[in-house]
């Protein structure tokens, strides 16, 4: 594996830890994919370092978990919007 791609790798399971955020939250912070984010975190990180894969694993699974939350939360307020707005 390239060097650089290693130590990407080592930042985002870090940042992800650091700020409990989701895949598309450091997606975005770090200016690649969603895809890449997972990849990263899901099979490159393990080779790498498995204590920082065990904690990103424990973060993601809980988002995964509460993603349905966050979608009802993002559809009332889109919602919400649109009456206040007409």
């Amino acid at each position: 594996m390239r060097c650089y791609i290693e130590e990407r790798t080592i930042e985002l399971a870090k940042y992800i830890i650091e700020n409990k955020c989701t895949v598309r939250e450091a997606a975005k912070k770090f200016g690649i994919s969603k895809s890449t984010v997972h990849k990263d975190m899901t099979e490159r990180l393990i080779k790498i370092n498995q204590l920082l894969a065990d904690e990103v694993k424990a973060i993601l699974l809980e988002n995964k978990q509460e993603r349905h939350i966050r979608g009802g939360y993002a559809t009332r307020e889109k919602y919400r919007h649109q009456r206040e707005a007409g």
